[in-house]
């Protein structure tokens, strides 16, 4: 599959990706691995009577991290993204507990040419939504897109 060049993508564009569930295994799993060592995430005795929501919850990093991997998965920018260029704008609105289940609906805000890089940056916002269809995260994302003439080489 082939990504959108940055010709391709235009303000408006509306996209959705795939559903992730989040499990308990993957949240143990990060948090482990980067170093999240925390009692809220790996202490349930603390999870259950002391954390405002008594289950064990995603670091907001995971969800993050989740969320970008599903707008990968989309194939949007399959073979044409060329870099992470910046986050703007992050905030959460309600953790994401074990069997959750996110997907992220995409909107491209705008796009500047880059011709020094063969392409452009396009913006876009993200809005992370649980199984209820609750927004739980919202971000703006920019990301140098391969321009048509550099992809067809």
């Amino acid at each position: 599959m082939t990504g959108k060049t940055f010709q391709e993508f235009h303000a408006g564009d509306r996209y959705n990706t795939g559903r992730r569930t989040i499990t308990e295994h993957d949240i143990l799993q990060f948090v482990t691995l980067v170093g999240l060592t925390e009692p809220l995430f790996l202490d349930m005795e603390y999870i259950r009577n002391e954390s405002l929501y008594g289950d064990r919850i995603a670091p907001g990093s995971l969800t993050f991290a989740m969320a970008e991997g599903l707008t990968v998965q989309t194939g949007l920018i399959h073979g044409t993204g060329m870099a992470f260029a910046g986050l703007d704008k992050m905030r959460l609105f309600a953790p994401v507990k074990v069997n959750d289940t996110i997907q992220v609906e995409i909107e491209v805000l705008d796009k500047k040419p880059v011709p020094a890089r063969g392409g452009g940056i396009v913006r876009y916002r993200q809005w992370v939504k649980n199984q209820r269809g609750e927004t739980i995260m919202e971000y703006d994302v920019a990301r140098l897109i391969r321009g048509a003439e550099m992809h067809e080489k």
